[in-house]
């Protein structure tokens, strides 16, 4: 899409209207947004309506952008009906959004209730996909026809993603002049513009009218945005070598390290994918329209470049489906094979042209056409045809009937907390049914990811069977007591901080070390956890009834040396050096932690009071 590029003709300065028609598009466009944001958080119609609000609402945030490029671009036949079908694909696209999330999961409401809003993936993908038709639109009619030249494409393309990027930067630059503005006034206890700026009928107007602005003084000042441009591109193109040289040493020692170190990162696809995104943009770069050729180094590192695009996308292809082939399909991973099949497009016809004479010849029909296939993989993703939550569900129903995942394996978690409306559809469909043989199971499970009111709380699903066997008790061949073993640790976690009750005793397959010590001095010895990070760390005590509470932590034991001399039974209780204070009746203890800059805690010799107990 950064080779989707347009020699525009420079649009007369002197223009009458021009600028006024731009910034009073912005600033109608700053009122109807106003105007849904208030709707939106007094819930006031149409945000009572989500499939008209949503719809509403994107149309009002993208449609003026485009009114406001194309002007003094497009005639206004051509404009006006570019607006229009821009914004009937919005809301086709919006409402299928909206449909699909309907008696789905959302976060629990705060204190202020707020109207549905699109999704963020919905947003992403429509601000790439319309920035390519744009730039698709503009270029065609000024050739006017349907597919222009190559030249026209890369002008049109980079002179507006540079617009854009100066524009949200003179935006952002002139909200910290009001807010400057603002403090210099409250030095003299003027707050008037304080309290201007922090109200939407003030702020959301004035971002529109300055973005709107600065489009208009982008546009008619193209030899500077030209500058920009060229200064940037050069500046790439001599990144493109480095790349180059990393990513070919990097597939060079693969045939002595291996793949297994490769796939066990569990990433593998993600960074090979971002290299694989990272070459096209810099062979373009360095390409650019393909009449004048780089200079002989950046030259010999884009043809290396075009051809190492070829295993570094194949790498991630494979490191993908293995993924898929253990875990099945999930929204994230039908993503990246969609990215991935736009990579391939590139890798093949990069590779090509890497094979030919001269200066990469075909590169531009590679770009003309990966530009119409990322529109049309963008446009299947946000449709039914191929949306990632009904496919993704699809699989893991399909993988559960097929056998390959038991009750206890299926990902009820992303069923309930991220399929959409598909993945609740399926949960109740497992619900009802009662001819497998694990139901009962499948049931349980199902009831309980029903319960969670949040995300991270599927640690909750896998909690162990039995906590003995994620904790290693020393010295060996010692007990816990079994009302340790027996607490519902989910529930105490539930009741107080999370983060203080150690993993190893809410998750299966996590292990810590235990031993038994006398904190308190009682008699009574509590059970100090230890064994994985500075954080996991922890010590409980039997109240009354016995009942069990984590109490405090020692992140010295975070130190590996440390760790092994509590295994090795190397570990005393102390009388605390310093003694709590008590004001007004209430206690008030003494935190005397020492500070150190490694992993272990210095040395310190014994206190001469502090006798063993």
């Amino acid at each position: 899409m950064g080779a989707v590029v347009h020699a525009t003709a420079e649009p007369a300065d002197a223009r009458p209207g021009l600028a006024a028609a731009r910034i009073g598009i912005g600033l109608v466009q700053g009122l109807l947004l106003f105007l849904l944001y208030r709707a939106g958080t007094a819930l006031h119609w149409p945000a009572t309506a989500p499939r008209l609000f949503v719809p509403l609402l994107l149309v009002c945030a993208l449609v003026p952008v485009i009114a406001i490029s194309g002007l003094g671009q497009l005639s206004r036949r051509r404009l006006l009906l570019w607006c229009l079908a821009a914004a009937a694909v919005l809301a086709v696209l919006a409402l299928h959004d909206v449909r699909r999330m309907e008696g789905a999961y959302r976060p629990p409401e705060g204190p202020r209730p707020r109207a549905a809003s699109p999704s963020p993936h919905l947003c992403l993908s429509l601000v790439a996909g319309l920035f390519i038709a744009h730039v698709l639109v503009l270029a065609g009619a000024h050739e006017r026809r349907r597919i222009a030249g190559y030249a026209s494409y890369f002008e049109t393309a980079w002179k507006l993603g540079v617009q854009l990027a100066f524009s949200a930067l003179f935006v952002g630059t002139g909200w910290l002049v009001l807010h400057l503005g603002a403090q210099l006034f409250l030095l003299v206890k003027l707050s008037f513009l304080q309290d201007a700026i922090r109200e939407p009928w003030f702020a959301i107007p004035v971002t529109t009218f300055a973005f709107a602005s600065a489009l208009h003084l982008t546009d008619v000042r193209p030899g500077i945005v030209r500058g920009i441009r060229n200064l940037l591109l050069v500046l790439l193109s001599w990144i493109l070598p480095v790349l180059t040289l990393l990513v070919g040493g990097f597939l060079a020692s693969l045939p002595f390290t291996g793949l297994d170190a490769l796939w066990g990162t569990r990433s593998a696809a993600s960074v090979l994918l971002g290299a694989a995104a990272a070459f096209v943009v810099l062979i373009n770069a360095a390409w650019q329209s393909g009449e004048t050729p780089a200079a002989r180094p950046v030259g010999v590192a884009a043809r290396i470049a075009a051809l190492l695009l070829v295993p570094v996308t194949a790498l991630a292809i494979y490191a993908l489906a293995l993924r898929v082939g253990e875990h099945g399909w999930t929204d994230d991973r039908i993503v990246a094979a969609a990215c991935m099949l736009v990579a391939a497009c590139y890798a093949g016809g990069y590779a090509a042209a890497a094979l030919r004479r001269g200066w990469l010849p075909t590169l531009a029909g590679v770009n003309i056409a990966a530009a119409f296939v990322v529109l049309a993989v963008l446009m299947a993703l946000l449709t039914p045809l191929a949306d990632p939550a009904r496919l993704a569900t699809r699989d893991q129903l399909a993988r559960l009937a097929a056998g390959r995942v038991t009750a206890a394996q299926l990902d009820v978690g992303y069923l309930h907390f991220g399929a959409a409306r598909y993945g609740r559809a399926a949960l109740a469909q497992l619900d009802a049914s009662s001819d497998r043989p694990d139901a009962a199971a499948l049931r349980s499970r199902i009831a309980a990811v029903r319960k969670l009111r949040f995300p991270y709380e599927l640690d909750q699903l896998d909690v162990p069977a039995r906590l003995s066997d994620n904790l290693r008790v020393w010295p060996k061949g010692s007990r816990l007591p079994d009302s340790f073993l027996n607490m519902d640790w989910l529930a105490t976690a539930g009741q107080h901080d999370a983060h203080r009750t150690p993993a190893c005793l809410l998750r299966r397959g996590v292990s810590c070390d235990a031993i038994l010590l006398d904190m308190g001095g009682d008699a009574r010895p509590e059970v100090l956890l230890f064994g994985g990070s500075a954080w996991q760390t922890a010590f409980a005590t039997e109240e009354d009834g016995g009942r069990w509470r984590i109490v405090g932590a020692l992140p010295g034991l975070g130190c590996r040396e440390l760790v092994q001399a509590v295994r090795d039974g190397q570990v005393r209780t102390l009388a605390p050096a310093w003694n709590d204070l008590e004001v007004a009746g209430r206690r008030l203890p003494v935190d005397a932690t020492p500070l150190w800059t490694d992993g272990c805690p210095p040395a310190t010799p014994p206190l001469p009071d502090a006798a063993p107990r």
